[in-house]
C-alpha cells in the first residue's frame, strides 16, 4: 500500500493576477513528485501534495519571479532595489532613455538607439517573451500572448520606441497591480501576524521562550501586561482586562479571571495571567479563523465565475479582431503599415487583466475587512447573497435576548406548598442544560432547595417540557401546553400577564392538575432594538423574530424590540418549514441564531447567521457566516457590505469593458498609439483595483 505524500503550504510573493495564478497551478501540477497542487490567488497561498523542494516550486512560478515561504515562516521584507524584478525595470528604463536621446540626437533611425531599444526590449520584458511565445506556439491565448504578438509586431514594422515602451510600461503595470493587491490582502496578512511565535512557559520551575509550535496542551503559558496572548487556553491564575478585537471585534476589552477563556492573537491589557493551554496551535480559534477567511476567498462569487468564462472567449475574439483590423482594410485601398499598427494596438488595449481583476480583488478585500471587523463570510457567494437579503430572522432566545433567563415570580395558590413546587421542579431539570432550566436551578440554590432525587422514568416532550416520577408521581414541567385547556380560569388570569409582559410563564402539575409554576424572564440585549431599527433605516422591511414561546410571551418580547413579525410556539422544524415557505415565495432570507440548536433553520435559509464564533467550533463549522462575538450590530454592517461589494463590481466591470470599447473605438481613426494603449489598459487595471480598496473603509 502506498503512503501518503506529505501536504505542504506556502505563502506566495509577487502573485498579481488570476491568470498567472491558473498558470502557476498548472506548472507546479506538471512536476513529477507533485500529486496535487492548489493556488488561492486571494490568499496568495499554494498547497502541495508532494515532495518537490521549495526550489523546483519556485522555479515553476520564474515566469512571473514568484517566491515562496512557508507558511509559518516569518516573511523578511526587501527594499524595492533588492528585488529582481525591480532592478530589471530600472535597467530596462535606463537603456529605453538612451535609446530615446541617440535617435533624436543622431536621427530616428541610427543604429544605435535600436539597439539601445532592443536591449531596455530584453531585460525588461525577457520573462513575457519566454512565456509569450510558449503559449503562442501551444495556442493558449492570454495577456501575455497578446503583449509578446503587439512587440514582436512592432519592431517588424520599424516601431522600435513604442516596443520597447510598451513592455517598460506593461512591466510598471505589473509593479503597481501588484502592489495594490498586496494592501487588498493586508487584512488577511495582519491576521497571520498577530500570532506571536514564541510563548513564555513554565516547564520544570523554569519560565522559558519556545516556539508555540513546541507548546503543548497542558503547559502554563504566563502572560504579562502588554503581551499578545499566545495559545488558547484557560485562566488558571490571575485577573486582567484582555482586548479581544482581533477575534471578535469587540472595541471594550473585556475581564478574564480564573475559569474563563482566552484566545490567540488577544492583548493582556494591565494585569498578570497564567492560562493552561487548551488547544494546538493549529486549532486556535485564530488559526481557524484564518483558515476560514483563505479558503472564502477561494470560495468563488457567481459573477467571477461568469467573468471568467467570457475571458475564454474574449481574449481570442480581441485576437481576431486585431488580425482583422490589420489585413481588411489595406484590401480597400489602406496603407499595410498603418493598419498593422492599428491591429496591434488593439492587441495591447484588449488585454483582459483590469476585466479578470475586476470581482475577486474586490472579494478579497471584503473578506478581509469583515474579518478585521469580527465576521466570517465563507466566500464570495456569500457576499453577493448579502447584498440580496430582503427578510432578517431572528431566534429569540440567547440572539435578541441575551439567554440567561432568572426567575422573576413564583405562581402559586397555596404557601405551604411552594417548597415543594420548587423541589419536584428542580428535581425533574436537574441534569438538563436547557436555559430555562438552568434558571430553575440557579433559583433553588438561591433558596437552598436541593433536588430529592434524580426522577424514575423521565422523557422529554418535545417543545412542550418534561415529564417523570418523583416520590412515587407521576409530574410534568413546562410550558401551559402541556395541560392545554385544562387550565382553570382563575390560573390563567395570573399567567396571561406575566405572558403578555414577555416573560415565560412555566408549570408543575400532575396530568389533570396545576400545582404552580414559575415565570421566567430573559433580558433583551441592549444592542437588539438598536439593531432592528437599523435594518429597517437600511430597507429591510420583513424583520421575524422566531420562537418557541408561547404567544403572548412572543409578542411581549416582539413589540418591545420592534420587529415586524413574530413568530411563535415553533419547535426547530417549523422554524426550518417556515423559512422555506419564505425561499419558495421568492424572499431571499437571513437567519441568525447560535448554530447549534438552529441549524436547521440555518441550512435552509439563504445565510445562516451563527453568533459566538469565538467559543464555539460548531458555530463556525455550520453556518454561511460567523459573528465572532455576540455582537448583533454587525449584521447590518455586513448586509451594508455585501451591497457596497456588489455596487463595487457592477463599477469594476463596467470601467474595464467600457475604457476598452472607448479606447478601442479611438484606435479606429488612429488617435491611440501603442504605448498610449498599454497606459489605458494599465490605467484600468490600477482603477479597478484602487475602486476595490474602498471596501476598506466600511465599517
Amino acid at each position: 500500500m502506498s503512503r501518503e505524500k506529505p501536504v505542504s503550504v506556502y505563502r506566495i510573493e509577487g502573485l498579481s493576477c488570476t491568470s498567472c495564478a491558473k498558470k502557476f497551478e498548472y506548472n507546479v501540477n506538471q512536476i513529477a513528485t507533485v500529486s496535487d497542487a492548489k493556488v488561492n490567488f486571494g490568499a496568495a497561498k499554494l498547497t502541495v501534495n508532494g515532495t518537490a523542494s521549495i526550489q523546483d516550486l519556485e522555479k515553476a512560478g520564474s515566469f512571473d519571479h514568484l517566491q515562496l515561504f512557508s507558511e509559518h515562516e516569518t516573511i523578511k521584507k526587501k527594499s524595492w532595489y533588492q528585488k529582481r524584478q525591480y532592478q530589471q525595470l530600472v535597467i530596462s528604463a535606463v537603456f529605453l532613455v538612451a535609446g530615446y536621446f541617440t535617435q533624436l540626437y543622431f536621427g530616428e533611425h541610427n543604429k544605435l538607439g535600436i539597439f539601445f531599444y532592443l536591449l531596455a526590449t530584453l531585460v525588461g520584458g525577457i520573462s513575457l517573451f519566454r512565456e509569450g511565445l510558449k503559449n503562442l506556439f501551444s495556442l493558449r491565448f492570454d495577456m501575455l500572448t497578446l503583449m509578446t504578438i503587439a512587440v514582436i509586431g512592432a519592431f517588424a514594422i520599424g516601431e522600435w520606441s513604442e516596443g520597447a515602451t510598451v513592455v517598460i510600461l506593461f512591466a510598471i503595470s505589473e509593479v503597481l497591480e501588484r502592489l495594490s493587491l498586496e494592501k487588498a490582502r493586508k487584512s488577511i496578512r495582519s491576521l497571520i501576524d498577530l500570532s506571536p511565535k514564541e510563548a513564555l512557559v513554565r516547564r520544570g520551575g523554569e519560565e522559558i521562550f519556545i516556539p508555540v509550535n513546541d507548546v503543548k496542551i497542558g503547559d502554563i503559558c504566563v502572560i504579562k501586561a502588554g503581551q499578545r496572548i499566545a495559545m488558547d487556553g484557560i485562566v488558571v491564575n490571575g485577573v486582567s482586562t484582555v482586548n479581544q478585537a482581533a477575534i471578535t471585534g469587540e472595541s471594550i476589552p473585556v475581564v478574564k479571571q480564573i475559569g474563563n477563556e482566552v484566545f490567540a492573537g488577544t492583548i493582556n491589557e494591565e494585569g498578570y495571567l497564567e492560562i493552561e493551554i487548551s488547544k494546538k496551535l493549529a486549532d486556535t480559534t485564530l488559526s481557524k479563523i484564518i483558515q476560514l477567511v483563505e479558503d472564502a476567498q477561494a470560495n468563488r462569487a457567481p459573477s467571477q465565475t461568469f467573468i471568467d468564462q467570457f475571458a475564454k472567449y474574449y481574449t481570442p475574439a480581441i485576437l481576431l479582431l486585431g488580425i482583422l483590423l490589420a489585413i481588411v482594410p489595406p484590401f480597400f485601398q489602406g496603407d499595410w503599415l498603418t493598419w498593422i499598427y492599428r491591429g496591434l494596438t488593439v492587441l495591447v488595449v484588449g488585454c483582459p487583466c483590469a476585466l479578470v481583476i475586476s470581482t475577486p480583488v474586490a472579494i478579497v478585500t471584503a473578506i478581509g475587512n469583515s474579518a478585521k471587523n469580527g465576521v466570517l463570510i465563507k466566500g464570495g457567494v456569500y457576499l453577493e447573497e448579502l447584498s440580496r437579503i430582503q427578510t432578517v430572522a431572528f431566534d429569540k432566545t440567547g440572539t435578541l435576548t441575551e439567554g440567561k433567563p432568572e426567575v422573576t415570580d413564583f405562581i402559586s395558590f397555596d404557601k405551604e406548598v411552594e417548597k415543594s413546587i420548587l423541589t419536584i421542579a428542580v428535581s425533574l431539570e436537574g441534569g438538563s442544560t436547557h436555559p430555562l432550566a438552568s434558571a430553575i436551578i440557579r433559583y433553588a440554590k438561591k433558596q437552598e432547595i436541593s433536588p430529592v432525587e434524580s426522577p424514575y422514568q423521565f422523557r422529554s416532550i418535545t417543545g412542550k417540557g418534561v415529564a417523570g416520577i418523583v416520590n412515587g408521581q407521576e409530574f410534568f414541567f413546562g410550558s401551559p401546553a402541556l395541560w392545554g385547556e385544562k387550565i382553570p380560569s382563575n390560573l390563567l388570569s395570573v399567567i396571561t400577564p406575566h405572558q403578555k409582559s414577555g416573560k415565560t410563564v412555566m408549570l408543575l402539575g400532575t396530568e389533570n392538575e396545576v400545582l404552580g409554576g414559575f415565570a421566567v424572564a430573559d433580558q433583551t440585549r441592549e444592542a437588539s432594538v438598536g439593531v432592528i431599527q437599523e435594518l429597517k433605516e437600511i430597507g429591510i422591511k420583513n424583520i421575524v423574530m422566531l420562537t418557541g414561546d408561547n404567544v403572548h410571551t412572543a409578542n411581549g418580547v416582539g413589540d418591545h424590540l420592534g420587529v415586524t413579525e413574530t413568530k411563535a410556539e415553533l419547535l426547530p422544524q417549523d422554524k426550518q418549514k417556515y423559512l422555506q415557505e419564505l425561499r419558495n415565495m421568492g424572499e431571499s432570507v437571513a437567519m441568525i441564531g447560535d448554530g447549534v440548536n438552529d441549524a436547521p433553520a440555518l441550512a435552509v435559509s439563504n445565510i445562516g447567521v451563527a453568533m459566538g464564533g469565538a467559543s464555539s467550533d460548531t458555530a463556525l463549522e455550520t453556518a454561511d457566516m460567523v459573528l465572532m462575538g455576540d455582537d448583533l450590530r454587525k449584521i447590518p454592517f455586513s448586509i451594508r457590505l455585501g451591497r457596497f461589494t456588489r455596487r463595487i463590481i457592477g463599477q469594476n466591470i463596467i470601467v474595464a469593458l467600457g475604457l476598452k470599447l472607448v479606447v478601442l473605438i479611438l484606435i479606429i481613426p488612429g488617435l491611440l498609439t501603442l504605448w498610449l494603449a498599454v497606459f489605458a489598459d494599465m490605467g484600468a487595471t490600477i482603477l479597478v483595483t484602487l475602486n476595490a480598496l474602498r471596501l476598506l473603509r466600511c465599517k
